[in-house]
Parts: C-alpha cells; structure tokens; sequence
C-alpha cells in the first residue's frame, strides 16, 4: 500500500508567482520506495490570481477560502491532507534535493514526533545565506527549543518554516496558532512541549527573501503587537509542558 507524506502550502495573490519553484523543488524528491506526495495548496482568499500558477498535476489539491492569513489557510487546506506526515512549504520557498526522504527516515525512529532542518536565505541577487548557530544534526529534547527562544528573544535555533510532522500530533495540538503571525513558532513551541524532535544538518530549504515578504513588512516587528504575539506562544507551551502525561512516545517532561 502507498504512503503518502503531505506537503500543505498556503499563499496568498502576491506570492503566486512563485508557486512554479516550489512545484519543481517537489518534483525533484525521491521518495523512499512505497511513498509519494501531495501537495495541498490553499489560497488565503478567493480571487483569480493564484490558480493559474497551480500545476496540473493529480498530486495537487487546490482550494480556496475567505482571507485569514496563512494559519487559516493551512487549518483550511488539512481537510484535504492525506498523509500520515504533513510537511510545511511556505508558497516562495524551495526544497532542497532529498529533504522529504530525509523527513520520512527520522520520523520512523520512535518517539519523534517532528523535524526541521538547516534553511539557506535566497537573496534576490542568487546568493544564499546561513545561520550560524544551528544545533548538531540529531534529537532535539522536549523543551530545548522554549529554552533557547526565551534565552534569545523569541528567536528558536531551528526554523518552523521547515517543520514536518505526524498528523495526529498536529491535529492534537490545533494545529497552527490563530495569530497574524508567528503562527508557525506557536506550532514549533508546542511540539517542542509534548515531543522530541529531530534536527538535519543539510539545507532542506531555501527561504526565498523578496519585497513582498508578509515577514519583511514593518508590521511584522511592531513592538506590542508582537510582545503579545509571544505572550501567548509562550503561555501555549507552558500549558501543554504543564499538562500531566501529555507527551508523545512517553518522553521526559518539559522543565
């Protein structure tokens, strides 16, 4: 029988355009043998300008739904997620070669519960940037990465942009956090809470930097907004580490 890993994409009308790279970044995975994907994409609104960019292929899945930004979309677009993982692909980011086979290995491994991996900047020149302070390739304890987001303001050492995960573990957790932004540190956190992650060494995404960035736009680092953006990541991930017996594969509880 044919295992399926979802790959759930949302975007909104000034990003389509680049729907055509993430297409191909899919195409190019090799899958272990007995896997293959689909690509769930959601439009954050209804107009006529995304679809065009959509591929026809019978691996993707194209819908739409009232605007809500990007966590709606998502929420929206897992109706129509099939597969026992569920991989994140913002709409003008790429994957590198490999990076969903390498998802597929760490997830088999008991008690992991999701993974991220290294993630290369694509300047608008062509040129790639890293992070220089990513952890060793392995697990990532339960609670590591609330650590390291407090100790760092708000900045993880693993990036959610790259997150893959089980989908029951995604659906127990409601998925991703109903704020403007920083929903995908909401989901990062909660993880992080209640399972052991895994973190890849070698670049699983290029994070394409470009003017119309929803997290370029000043809105995004205003100073109350996002201060109560954090309150509430950190007040999730508090309460889910709090919960007795609330952890998958029985790890160790959050400190």
């Amino acid at each position: 029988m044919t295992r399926v890993i979802t790959v759930i994409t949302a975007v909104h009308a000034p990003a389509a355009e680049h729907l055509p790279a993430a297409y191909k970044s899919l195409t190019e995975q090799e899958l272990p043998n007995g896997w293959e994907w689909q690509w769930v994409v959601q439009e954050d609104g209804e107009t006529e300008t995304v679809a065009p960019h959509v591929p026809d292929d019978e691996r993707v899945s194209f819908g739409q739904g009232r605007a809500g930004r990007a966590a709606m979309a998502r929420t929206m677009g897992l109706s129509r997620a099939r597969g026992e993982y569920v991989k994140v692909l913002d709409a003008d980011d790429m994957l590198t070669p490999g990076t969903l086979a390498r998802d597929i290995e760490a997830l088999a491994s008991d008690g992991i519960g999701w993974t991220t991996s290294r993630v290369l900047d694509l300047l608008p020149d062509g040129t790639t940037v890293g992070f220089d302070q990513d952890p060793p390739t392995g697990p990532i304890e339960i609670g590591a990465v609330f650590d390291h987001w407090k100790a760092h303001d708000y900045r993880a050492q693993v990036h959610p942009a790259t997150l893959c995960m089980r989908r029951d573990l995604l659906f127990a957790l409601g998925g991703w956090m109903a704020l403007p932004a920083s929903e995908d540190t909401g989901l990062l956190l909660a993880l992080n809470a209640v399972s052991r992650g895994w973190f890849h060494g070698e670049t699983g995404l290029l994070y394409r930097k470009w003017p119309g960035q929803v997290t370029g736009q000043a809105a995004h680092v205003h100073p109350e907004e996002r201060e109560a953006r954090m309150a509430v990541v950190e007040a999730r991930a508090r309460a889910l580490a709090a919960l007795p017996g609330w952890r998958f594969g029985g790890a160790g509880a959050h400190r």
